[in-house]
């Protein structure tokens, strides 16, 4: 089972390919943080942000799209671009007849750290002893779309 999980944004996304089989453990296929540049105006960066997430869908061919649900409490532009992007994601998955699941921040602390209140050091912590990612280093979106992965693989047992 091959799953794409996915930090939504539009100046920088956070994409993560995992595969698990059999009663083994997670191992990540590809994990990047897509960026685009502040100087392209939004529909150029959703275009682009579109392409990346097709390519990696045709390379990968996953099962299942995993993302992180919205939360927002401050900027409501922000969150507006954010959401045209999640549901853009969303139509990408499901018009290539892929399931697509959507998880909380609170779910994914729960799912890999065993505690809600998490912080983000305690979840990147957590991730680099529950699956072995080459990266030095990696943002911190990167991370989050690993977290969500996992998530998926912890929620969706039956799958």
């Amino acid at each position: 089972m091959k799953v794409l999980s996915i930090d939504p944004g539009f100046g920088r996304v956070g994409i993560a390919v995992l595969e698990k089989k059999n009663g083994s453990k997670e191992e990540i296929l590809f994990s990047e943080c897509f960026e685009t540049s502040s100087s392209y105006n939004f529909n150029k960066r959703l275009i682009l942000i579109g392409e990346e997430i097709n390519k990696i869908i045709s390379k990968f061919n996953p099962n299942a799209v995993a993302i992180e649900k919205l939360f927002f409490n401050t900027n409501q532009k922000t969150a507006i671009n954010v959401a045209q992007i999640y549901g853009m994601i969303q139509y990408i998955a499901l018009s290539n007849e892929i399931k697509f699941y959507e998880y909380t921040p609170l779910q994914v602390k729960v799912a890999i750290t065993g505690n809600g209140r998490a912080t983000k050091k305690d979840v990147f912590f957590m991730l680099k002893r529950l699956v072995k990612i080459e990266k030095k280093k990696a943002i911190d979106d990167e991370y989050d779309a690993i977290a969500v992965g996992i998530t998926f693989f912890a929620i969706e047992k039956s799958i």
